[in-house]
């Protein structure tokens, strides 16, 4: 998922609806806005829908979502929370002010939670976690500022996790304590925005100003902008496949670019896992960087052995297995005469289920390559993710009860190599601290009922 703030811009919707399409290889699925027109009794206008930013909104809608003050994000459903009403942001209604809240991530206590209310006769209408921070919220009857009943809330939760959250005169940008999610902030002639991804600022003419701190909450109002610790204690542990896998070449995450990153993932890549062949391939898109400085390394010369077809979403975050298979075959396609007769090193960024590579092999194969050597940089992915990716159990995942030669021999490849968890490190040029835990299975919370899924 993707999230985006505007405070103190006019015509707040249109800024936004651009900024959702910087944003749109976060989510697929869905995507909504909701503003808050001051002008006509602090009146707040939403709209949400299934499918891509262009299809949900036009101009009509965007003129009729009035005011200075907004929040959107783009959305991706999995096996187990889709459908119209779990798409973000979500707004309520209340007699001490409307609300309307946007989330990234993953709460690992959220049934806990979510039981807590039930058995106190609270309704939920959605599965989101954007809803539980609401009640959370909400339940806190205390007189003072919001911003404390928003502390509490937070302290209440555990996991990985962004919320953006808009009232009538304010907005709340919020990140976990663990630092896992990344949210930034920039500023746009007398107002600000917020972002999951700094890639967004660049398409609004917005400029960035600094990241929003693990434990903080940064408030957008009349006084500025101006922050509050939720927590102190504060990590750095940005989720690595945010540089690997999720986030644009063109986005700053805490100072690291993630086209540099990747590239120099690539250059590792290769003095750990050399391979003799004639090219090198990476899989369009997020794979790219990491192929180029694999070639660079290693002196293979680099080639554009695949096409992606760019109206294709991404195949790892469709919901069900089904649709992903679908989507390999319409997503990518070989090109006959760079690859036919030629030993390929294939450089990915990752492998979750499978599913994708092993498809690329064969379409390799089908287009002539004689040998396809497969190349991933990141480590073997053996533990399921609870902070957000959509992995929530071993069974799904190819290397979490496979060997290397297992692996390697169910994908169809030559050979198969993975980068090491500390190349994944230190690729970061500084870094000192990274979530690994899809790869070594060290989590950084209590994982309560996921336990299980372990």
């Amino acid at each position: 998922m993707g999230v985006f703030g505007v405070y103190n811009v006019k015509n707040a919707s249109s800024i936004i609806y651009y900024a959702l399409h910087a944003l749109q290889h976060r989510g697929q699925q869905g995507a909504g806005i909701v503003t808050c027109d001051k002008e006509n009794h602090d009146v707040f206008h939403r709209q949400k829908g299934l499918g891509l930013v262009h299809e949900i909104f036009n101009e009509k809608d965007l003129s009729e979502l009035k005011g200075e003050l907004g929040i959107g994000s783009v959305n991706y459903s999995n096996k187990s929370i889709n459908g119209i009403e779990n798409v973000l942001p979500v707004y309520f209604r209340h007699r001490s002010g409307n609300l309307a809240i946007a989330n990234e991530g993953h709460l690992v206590n959220f049934p806990e939670l979510q039981a807590y209310f039930e058995d106190k006769g609270v309704l939920f209408h959605t599965d989101t976690d954007s809803e539980l921070l609401a009640q959370l919220i909400k339940k806190d009857n205390n007189p003072r500022a919001r911003i404390y009943a928003i502390i509490n809330a937070l302290n209440m939760m555990e996991g990985g996790f962004t919320f953006v959250i808009m009232t009538k005169n304010r907005i709340y940008a919020c990140r976990d304590k663990y630092g896992l999610k990344p949210l930034c902030v920039g500023k746009l002639g007398d107002g600000y925005v917020v972002s999951s991804e700094s890639c967004a600022f660049d398409i609004i003419g917005a400029t960035y100003i600094r990241d929003v701190e693990p434990g903080e909450i940064l408030v957008m109002d009349h006084k500025g902008l101006h922050g509050e610790f939720y927590s102190q204690f504060k990590r750095h542990n940005m989720c690595s496949m945010e540089f690997i896998y999720y986030a644009r070449p063109d986005s700053d995450i805490e100072g690291c670019n993630v086209h540099s990153y990747r590239k120099e993932s690539g250059r590792r890549l290769y003095r750990e896992c050399p391979a003799d062949a004639d090219i090198v391939v990476g899989v369009p898109d997020s794979s790219l960087s990491a192929a180029m400085g694999y070639a660079e390394e290693s002196g293979i010369p680099y080639e554009m052995g695949l096409i992606k077809n760019k109206y294709i979403g991404r195949t790892f975050i469709e919901p069900t297995q089904e649709m992903r298979e679908q989507g390999v075959k319409m997503k990518l396609s070989a090109i006959h005469s760079i690859v036919n007769g030629k030993r390929i090193v294939l450089v990915d960024d990752s492998i979750v289920r499978g599913t994708t590579c092993l498809k690329i092999i064969k379409l390799l194969r089908d287009a002539g390559a004689t040998e396809v050597h497969v190349r991933i940089a990141s480590p073997m992915m053996t533990h399921p993710c609870f902070y957000g990716v959509d992995t929530s159990t071993e069974e799904e995942l190819l290397c979490s009860h496979r060997t290397l030669d297992e692996a390697c021999q169910c994908i169809g490849a030559d050979s198969l190599g993975y980068i090491s968890p500390q190349s994944t490190l230190e690729s970061g040029l500084g870094r000192s601290q990274i979530c690994m835990a899809c790869f070594t299975g060290e989590y950084f919370t209590t994982l309560y009922s996921h336990e299980k899924k372990k």
